[in-house]
């Protein structure tokens, strides 16, 4: 009887690659396959995923965030991790899901790994016990936590996740907070001013697609 794992669910398709729920040996995970890729996005593609690969790497073990299985430059196979995405089902009102996540993501950066990308409501899940986690780490950044640009990097997703609970928990925000939201880093405003055109022009004009910044489809 064959072991090869079996397509249960397509989860995602986009220009860098095909994403499925597996079913395996041991159970389920979470395929990126890049074979599906166009020929000349396969170094970005490539690049992604391996950037992936070292970030779970490096927070192998940390609850609440997905494991790497298995990376051969062309397969990325993760841990399967059940929940919903935040825009899914909205932590509203729950103080603790945002005290959780914020612990959460302090373990993630003492580990020396900033995540890049938690404007997106779709990269933080949540459980189904109401607890929070954290995937899609292609865009993530690995370096030493005390450096002046990881420290730069994890404020930025520090500010993200209080613009989470700002829309889902604003009662809840201490004057800290409050104060942290205030404060734009040059790393933000040199990435809207630079990054985030180009950005759009490639996703939105090159790749015909838009991912509504990661907060679910449109109705």
């Amino acid at each position: 009887m064959s072991n090869a794992p079996v397509e249960v669910a397509a989860l995602k398709a986009d220009s860098f690659g095909r994403i499925a729920l597996m079913q395996g040996p041991a159970g389920l995970f979470v395929r990126r396959d890049l074979g599906f890729v166009p020929l000349w996005l396969r170094l970005p593609a490539w690049w992604l995923a391996r950037r992936e690969a070292l970030a779970l790497q490096r927070i192998d073990g940390l609850p609440a965030t997905p494991r790497l299985l298995a990376w051969d430059g062309r397969r990325l196979d993760r841990s399967y991790m059940a929940g919903h995405a935040m825009y899914q089902r909205p932590p509203h009102g729950d103080g603790a899901y945002f005290r959780h996540a914020r612990r959460l993501l302090q373990q993630l950066h003492r580990r020396g790994l900033a995540h890049n990308d938690l404007a997106k409501e779709a990269n933080w899940l949540v459980l189904p016990e109401g607890a929070p986690a954290i995937i899609d780490f292609q865009l993530a950044t690995r370096g030493h936590p005390r450096a002046r640009w990881m420290r730069l990097l994890a404020r930025e997703d520090l500010r993200h996740l209080l613009k989470h609970k700002r829309t889902y928990c604003p009662g809840a925000l201490t004057p800290v907070e409050r104060r942290v939201l205030k404060r734009h880093s040059w790393v933000r405003e040199l990435w809207f001013a630079t990054g985030k055109p180009v950005y759009r022009f490639v996703t939105r004009r090159l790749l015909k697609w838009e991912d509504n910044e990661g907060q679910g489809p449109k109705p």
